[in-house]
């Protein structure tokens, strides 16, 4: 004798919708995985741009132009804003005597900022380059 339950086949309905709503759930998670790491590739990429351009205004401080107290800026593609700032640097403080030196140094900062969605990022580059005395 052959029962009801022996010849129904497949899945039921609640069965179904658990399926589809546990699937739905997992490709929500995977998708916010993926954008999160596209994200942050592309805050990486922007980090990187702004190092070169940092990099670059640096290595051309004193090579292109003397070395002067003063500040220069400008802009990359409307999109990244540099300020190169040049300052004197004080050895006095450094209490190293009072000998002539042949050199000046000068204290040279780069900063790059750029606009990333709703955020203002910024990158700063600092050091010390010798100038002859004049």
């Amino acid at each position: 004798m052959i029962t009801k339950h022996h010849l129904q086949q497949g899945f039921s309905l609640l069965e179904i919708l658990i399926a589809f709503s546990i699937l739905a759930f997992s490709i929500t998670i995977l998708l916010n995985i993926f954008s999160g790491g596209l994200r942050r590739v592309m805050v990486s990429e922007e980090y990187q741009q702004a190092v070169i351009i940092a990099q670059s205004k640096l290595a051309a401080a004193g090579v292109e132009e003397e070395l002067e107290n003063g500040e220069q800026s400008g802009n990359i593609e409307e999109k990244y804003f540099w300020s190169v700032q040049v300052e004197a640097f004080d050895l006095g403080t450094l209490d190293l005597g009072s000998e002539n030196h042949m050199a000046v140094p000068f204290q040279v900062k780069v900063t790059v900022e750029w606009l990333a969605g709703q955020d203002n990022r910024q990158f700063e580059l600092t050091t010390i380059k010798l100038a002859n005395k004049q």
